[in-house]
């Protein structure tokens, strides 16, 4: 039950990586819903920054597949609105002020270190009671905290710019970042334990999904996210960023993932899903998302 609230701001935030399948569908759907009930407002973000992966026809085909399957938003890179531009390839000033202030207030340090030098670094794989993510980074054993430097190396990174090595925010080693899930309950994480010192900015130039995600979720003014369970790990990381640049966190709803036949969590490879074959196929979009129920 979404209380009804006219300042509610939900978002969909895609990346045009690959062709949109079912499971976004279900989790958007969810975000679509909960604005609704709510009397508020949906907004849609091309989260595009990955430059290596997306592609043009992704951006079209992500429109195209939003639209014919139901979805409908206030403000977005087609329709405008007051938090312009919504694409986050657009909004590189917007990130860089932020690592701006992040430098300047300590939160994050300069990191040489490989994801190779990461993982040997590491004497054992970590813990933790939530669903893993394959993509998520190992937890950072502190090589390039300055506490683990010489006066005279720390001197030396303290001018470097900010593109050209890697930043990290440092988490509080051993507090416990909490939050309530709106789908999942309560939800606890330990800094240092269950995630390390995480990427902020890419030695490339490029923000952190982290980074951008927050700052966009911010700026946009939105009050909740809903999103998948994999990204659950995720918001401990980004309550961190909150706080560092004090701003206010909005609220977060996490969605089961939708598995295939075989058990196994939907991706972008699973071509057979998607929703451009499915509207081939002649499926519609009340036939499927009857399916849900």
């Amino acid at each position: 039950m979404v209380p009804k609230n006219s300042s509610y701001r939900g978002r969909l935030a895609p990346s045009p990586t690959g062709l949109l399948h079912l499971g976004h569908a279900r989790t958007f759907w969810v975000a679509q819903e909960r604005a609704r009930a709510a009397c508020g407002q949906l907004i849609l973000r091309n989260d595009d920054l990955d430059t290596a992966r997306w592609k043009l026809d992704f951006v079209d085909a992500m429109l195209e597949d939003l639209r014919w399957f139901g979805f409908a938003w206030n403000e977005g890179p087609d329709v405008g609105g007051p938090h312009a531009p919504y694409e986050q390839s657009r909004r590189g000033a917007h990130y860089a002020a932020a690592f701006e202030r992040l430098r300047a207030s300590g939160a994050i340090y300069p990191c040489t270190c490989t994801r190779r030098d990461v993982q040997q670094a590491l004497a054992a794989p970590h813990e933790s009671a939530h669903a893993p993510n394959p993509n998520d980074e190992p937890v950072y054993p502190g090589t390039c905290r300055p506490e683990n430097l010489s006066a005279e190396e720390n001197a030396k990174r303290a001018a470097w710019p900010r593109d050209g090595v890697n930043w990290r925010l440092r988490v509080p080693d051993g507090a416990e970042i909490s939050f309530r899930d709106g789908h999942f309950g309560e939800q606890s994480a330990t800094a240092g334990r269950e995630f390390g010192d995480f990427l902020v900015w890419r030695k490339d130039g490029v923000p952190s999904y982290q980074l951008a995600c927050t700052v966009d979720d911010a700026e946009m003014r939105i009050t909740e996210v809903v999103r998948g369970a994999d990204l659950i790990m995720s918001t401990f990381r980004q309550l961190l960023l909150y706080r560092a640049l004090d701003a206010t966190p909005p609220a977060f709803f996490h969605c089961p993932l939708v598995n295939d036949e075989h058990g196994v969590r939907l991706a972008k490879r699973h071509d057979a899903l998607a929703l451009r074959t499915l509207r081939a196929q002649g499926k519609t979009p009340t036939a499927l998302r009857a399916e849900w129920k």
